[in-house]
């Protein structure tokens, strides 16, 4: 029974050897595949309370160097908002939810700078002395009561997501040579962004054109609008002659949009006739047909600075946020509202 015992207990000591060995590789390898991946080409490593803060997902209102004050076109009211809340609020009216997490980043960059920037420099009376209002005068806002009521049961999902993005990006901004830029944005290319002075009159050096194929993705990248002569006639001002060719000459910008264009014997930017006919964009095509008028665009929207759906393309390809504004808004450079603005931060905070 002796010998039986002893060759028994060997006989378990040297399974548990195995596994106690077994044991001590896991313990060891496990940690170096988790660190692997943390480890970058320089050879150093990433701290965990980096990665953590990266995924911050809520805001409080210590996050928000001050509050915006939101006056409500419907209610006619104003409504403080913290910076950071209000950031949220209008990357929710402005993008879609479902686009990629870095083009909501860029978009909240964009927001977060307009209103900066419009602080900085607007000298023009807002009602009840608010800082803006809640239209495309300045930015779309909706306050989280309407949120919910436009999103119904996606408003959890849709409000975490913008959360995170917005508060993996608090405090940042746009700045050019040191100063807030002017974040132009709209939703969708004709394949090229325009430059600012081909559709404003103000030359701006980080509102260049460039290149944005990912738009030709976009549902909105082109559409067909049929219109009469006589309701063509009536927005324009123009007597068209039945016997001729409606357009005589036409002229394209940088960015391939129509520059000048000669009809019914007058001249009209590309501008003029979006504006007058409510086209989607200033880069059309006019086809004639019997007695009407087919104007076929691309793109969606003025086209300078930052194509929304350009973003999201960026964003699918792997890009982030920072390459994604400074793409768009050549030379540009990402700043902290604090660095860049002190005194208007002082002073709005004292508020």
């Amino acid at each position: 029974m002796k010998k039986f015992k002893q060759v028994n207990q060997n006989s378990w000591k040297k399974p548990s050897i195995i596994l106690m060995t077994s044991l001590v590789s896991i313990i060891l390898i496990i940690p170096t595949l988790i660190v692997v991946p943390f480890i970058q080409s320089g050879g150093e490593k990433q701290s965990v309370t980096t990665t953590k803060a990266a995924e911050q997902v809520s805001l409080n209102p210590s996050d928000s160097a001050f509050a915006v004050e939101v006056y409500r076109t419907d209610a006619k009211k104003v409504e403080e908002v913290p910076l950071e809340s209000y950031v949220v609020r209008v990357v929710a009216s402005e993008m879609p939810a479902d686009f990629e997490l870095e083009a909501l980043k860029a978009q909240a960059l964009a927001a977060r700078t307009y209103v900066i920037n419009f602080l900085e420099h607007n000298n023009k009376k807002i009602p009840e002395g608010a800082d803006v209002t809640d239209t495309v005068q300045h930015q779309v806002y909706k306050n989280d009561e309407e949120l919910r009521a436009t999103w119904g049961s996606d408003y959890n999902w849709k409000m975490e997501k913008i959360t995170k993005a917005v508060a993996q990006t608090k405090g940042e901004i746009i700045t050019y040579e040191k100063q807030p830029i002017t974040p132009a944005f709209f939703s969708t290319s004709n394949g090229y962004t325009e430059n600012s002075e081909d559709y404003w009159s103000d030359k701006l050096p980080y509102l260049r054109s460039v290149e944005s194929p990912w738009d030709l993705d976009s549902p909105k990248y082109m559409d067909q609008k049929i219109l009469t002569v006589a309701e063509v006639e009536k927005a324009l001002g123009i007597t068209l002659d039945p016997n001729a060719k409606a357009v005589a000459k036409i002229s394209h910008t940088e960015g391939k949009r129509v520059a000048e264009v000669v009809i019914g014997g007058k001249t009209f930017t590309g501008r003029d006739i979006r504006q007058k006919l409510e086209l989607r964009s200033s880069d059309f095509d006019i086809e004639q047909k019997n007695n009407h008028l087919i104007f076929t665009t691309k793109g969606y929207g003025h086209g300078i600075g930052m194509s929304q759906y350009g973003a999201n393309g960026m964003a699918k390809e792997g890009k982030s946020y920072k390459d994604i504004v400074t793409y768009y808004y050549q030379g540009a450079k990402v700043s902290t509202v604090d660095s860049a603005v002190p005194k208007l931060v002082t002073k709005l905070a004292a508020k």
